[in-house]
């Protein structure tokens, strides 16, 4: 198999998945089949494409036969490969949970081609290696997103889609700007081609200015300080499965095109722009902990959480060491995994206690014994305890900024991972271990009653937490992938050499 074909397997499986999906509309069965199919199809043509790359190797291709950096250039080494796995993943997981709790009424509204289209658009940012194309991608993820958020049609929503899709369509404006000067500046859009065309630009303050910019647009796709207001406003109202791939997904795009572009086209300003992303990785956990800190909903709880998690991938960039990095990329491994779980569990949650408000849900430990355990791992988890695979990631984030001398971070990550301790306990103490009122006794009467229901929603559950037991307890392999995928942003040369070859950068008169 030629290296085109193992880098565009992952986006033209959703692709093919989201065409048929929205060709068989009107038998929802196969639909329901062809998705999961779909979705295990992506995550083994990932598992393939990690292989590739896992002993260092950057695969590169250009489509249509057009020499770097005219053509439309796909680029994968261990960041991204591990990006589209964990996407794979995460399709598998959600699209089985989402056989059940309101699979109709989504399936009416174009679910699973939605669903599809949105795995489209990340694997398709996760993997290009082209600034205008990772703009595009961003905008299948937009449309395809706000179909999903707006499912179900009820006032709440609407008022949640309209605001997630003006503040992205502003951005996505911004950005589309952004790449319109880039491209007046320096004649090249080709990442790998603007890290060695962007050190020679003789306007610097064009340049910071450009820098800042794509941290603006970026920033508030990821839902950092001040930016993340758009999160917490839409994600409760959205069903499930749906917040689950949203929280697993969406901001993480944006987390990796700031790790992308600020260590490859942008790495020269990383020393101005360093400080910046520490002021907001800061401010971020700050801000989301005591959102979060302050519900009494579930979902509500774990939408502010995201934003505050959001903050630790950031502090790996501002310290900037290889070490620090490694703690990035291993947060955002292990948060994917463990946020959409948390939402997963919130789904489940609701059906065995009858509300996500922890005031009106009680007694689940004792009707849903399993699903209390199952919420025990990836919570403790998020907050950071051993022996589970937060506890690395912050200890490596942590561990980082200390060396680094940056010690108002460390303390700033330690104290959050308190209050989000605080956060997982008042979760426990309300749904699961106070007693239950006759509402929750209902639910649990139901829950119990509908085995095929448990089964479908606790497989995935369980998978992702064993997962995240897997990591912590084995962390070892994990994190010594982490330092070598951090080694190769850091560097940039093999991705440079993987795209452009040996040979000297091209120019505009040698288009074949």
């Amino acid at each position: 198999m030629t290296q085109a074909w193992i880098l565009a397997l992952p986006v033209c499986i959703p692709l093919a998945t989201m065409a048929l999906c929205a060709m068989l509309q009107r038998r929802p069965g196969a639909q329901r089949l062809l998705s999961v199919a779909g979705s295990v199809a992506l995550l083994g043509s990932s598992l393939l494409l990690l292989a590739e790359v896992h002993g260092g190797k950057v695969l590169a291709t250009q489509f249509g036969d057009w020499r770097a950096p005219f053509g439309i250039s796909f680029v994968a080494d261990l960041l991204a490969a591990a990006m589209v796995v964990i996407t794979g993943l995460m399709a598998v997981a959600v699209a089985i949970y989402a056989l059940v709790d309101g699979a109709r009424e989504r399936e009416h509204a174009w679910f699973h081609p939605l669903y599809h289209g949105l795995l489209l658009g990340v694997t398709g940012a996760f993997l290009t290696g082209d600034i205008f194309n990772l703009y595009v991608w961003f905008e299948i993820m937009l449309i395809s997103s706000f179909g999903l958020l707006i499912q179900g049609g009820t006032r709440e929503q609407l008022d949640a889609g309209v605001k997630y899709v003006i503040l992205n369509l502003l951005v996505t404006t911004l950005f589309l700007l952004g790449v319109g000067f880039l491209y007046g500046l320096t004649g090249t859009l080709n990442m790998a081609d603007l890290a060695d065309t962007i050190p020679g630009v003789e306007n610097r303050g064009l340049v910071k200015t450009l820098a800042v910019l794509f941290l603006l647009c970026f920033g508030a796709k990821a839902a950092v300080f001040p930016l993340f207001f758009w999160l917490p406003a839409a994600y409760h109202t959205a069903s499930a499965p749906i917040v689950a791939i949203f929280a697993a997904l969406l901001t993480k795009v944006g987390v990796y095109a700031i790790l992308r572009v600020f260590t490859l086209p942008f790495g020269g300003v990383l020393d101005y722009i360093g400080p910046l992303i520490g002021w907001i990785a800061g401010l971020t956990m700050i801000t989301g902990v005591l959102g979060a800190a302050a519900q009494f909903d579930m979902r509500r709880i774990l939408s502010f959480h995201i934003v505050s998690q959001i903050g630790y991938m950031l502090v790996g960039l501002a310290v900037a060491t290889p070490l620090a990095l490694a703690g990035s990329v291993l947060y955002v491994l292990h948060h994917i995994i463990v946020k959409a779980n948390l939402f997963l569990i919130a789904g489940a949650a609701r059906r065995a206690g009858g509300s996500y408000h922890l005031g009106s849900i009680g007694g689940l430990h004792r009707s849903a014994p399993l699903l209390a355990l199952m919420f025990v791992i990836p919570a403790l988890s998020l907050a950071g305890l051993p022996p589970l695979s937060g506890f690395w990631a912050k200890f490596i984030v942590v561990r980082s900024s200390l060396e680094a001398g940056h010690v108002v971070l460390a303390a700033v990550a330690l104290g959050v991972g308190l209050l989000t301790l605080y956060s997982m306990l008042k979760i426990w103490n309300e749904a699961f271990w106070k007693p239950a009122g006759p509402r929750s006794e209902e639910a649990a009467r139901q829950w119990r009653a509908n085995p095929r229901m448990r089964l479908a929603m606790l497989a995935p559950i369980m998978a992702l937490a064993a997962l995240t037991l897997s990591i912590g307890l084995y962390a070892e392999p994990f994190v010594d992938f982490s330092l070598r995928a951090a080694e190769q942003l850091l560097g940039g040369e093999a991705y440079a050499r993987a795209v452009l070859g040996d040979r000297p950068v091209a120019s505009a008169g040698d288009l074949p």
